[in-house]
């Protein structure tokens, strides 16, 4: 059997990259950070809201994000507004492993639903159902920009672009 001997220089490089490689290891191994965190607080702006005949809105809009716990349930309420058309959304939504699952309310139609998706880093897919309404959305939070389309179905809505700042 051999020995190999280490002068103690060496050896602290050894240990240190052998805790760097372990550190390493175990960032791997932890769980995704919720993308709700970076959407905490309230932000304003505006978008296009489209509609079936070619018509086009200017929308003004105020959303609020409230984040509980490490990230993992979020609060939504938005509000919208344009010459023709108004909505006002709420939704509690919990995020696990890269899933997100809850609820939606819009008061100004009465209508309500289900909420599921994915997220991962800055960007959320979801789907919204209910007995009235369905879409389809994307939504990305880059620092103090956030950007959401809305694809709703069965509608003459078409879509709706929405481009936000954080207040």
């Amino acid at each position: 059997m051999e020995v190999i001997k280490m002068s103690g220089s060496n050896l602290t490089r050894t240990a240190l990259l052998l805790a760097s490689l372990s550190l390493a290891g175990s960032a791997a191994l932890a769980a995704p950070v919720s993308p709700f965190v970076a959407m905490a607080g309230t932000w304003s702006g505006g978008g296009v809201l489209s509609t079936s005949d070619g018509q086009r809105e200017q929308l003004r809009c105020r959303a609020s994000y409230n984040v509980a716990g490490a990230g993992e349930q979020l609060r939504l309420n938005l509000t919208c507004a344009s010459e023709s058309y108004k909505f006002d959304l709420a939704s509690e939504v919990e995020y696990s492993g890269g899933a997100i699952r809850g609820s939606w309310t819009e008061a100004s139609r009465n209508a309500s639903g289900t909420l599921s998706g994915r997220a991962a880093g800055d960007h959320v897919e979801a789907a919204a159902r209910g007995d009235s309404f369905s879409a389809n959305l994307s939504l990305t939070t880059r620092g103090g920009r956030q950007t959401v389309s809305i694809q709703p179905q069965g509608t003459n809505v078409t879509s709706v672009s929405l481009a936000l700042n954080r207040r």
